[in-house]
């Protein structure tokens, strides 16, 4: 079920570690909704964090204009690329109660549900991690994960955001990355 546009922006918050592609993964998105006619906006939130750190980035998705110019506070969409940061960070912080929850892992998602007692909108599982060693062959679970966000959210269509990637990463490892993608959405579970 997509997101719905008419009440103005959606919002997204993205969590991962420092060299895991959140960024990376914030801007295919935001790119994607730029193609489609959107209005974007797309930032990370980091300091002098070094690889392994836990990072932040921020997206906002809109038909009208953005004039908002501060950090996300209560998102429609939380995407978590690193399920270490579980243990770390309350991914659902400020997550609106209908909101969409997208996790990497290979649990259910009626267990991380329980586990931060999330009893509104949705949870999505997609276990990234061995999408991404089994077609890549590298710990390179950014764009699986951003699929099966996109796959629950409807805000822009797949094919927009190979498309992007594609584009991005020409070749090889965008060969690669639309394979994990296109997996992604088939595999997400829902619930």
């Amino acid at each position: 079920m997509a997101m719905d546009f008419a009440k103005g922006i959606t919002e997204f918050r993205w969590h991962g570690r420092g060299g895991q592609g959140v960024v990376t993964s914030n801007q295919m998105l935001g790119k994607a909704a730029l193609a489609e006619g959107n209005y974007i906006q797309a930032f990370p939130e980091f300091g002098p964090e070094r690889t392994g750190a836990p990072v932040r980035a921020f997206l906002r998705i809109s038909k009208e204009p953005i004039q908002v110019y501060a950090q996300v506070y209560n998102p429609d969409a939380v995407v978590c690329i690193d399920p270490t940061l579980l243990d770390v960070v309350n991914v659902c912080e400020g997550l609106k109660e209908e909101g969409t929850l997208v996790v990497n892992s290979s649990s259910e998602p009626q267990v991380i549900r329980d586990r931060f007692g999330f009893t509104g909108g949705k949870v999505v599982t997609v276990d990234a991690s061995t999408i991404a060693m089994e077609v890549m062959g590298r710990p390179f679970y950014n764009m699986p994960t951003m699929a099966a966000a996109v796959k629950v959210t409807g805000v822009v269509a797949i094919e927009t955001v190979i498309g992007e990637v594609l584009e991005r990463y020409p070749g090889k490892v965008g060969d690669l990355n639309k394979v994990a993608i296109e997996r992604a959405v088939q595999e997400a579970k829902v619930g």
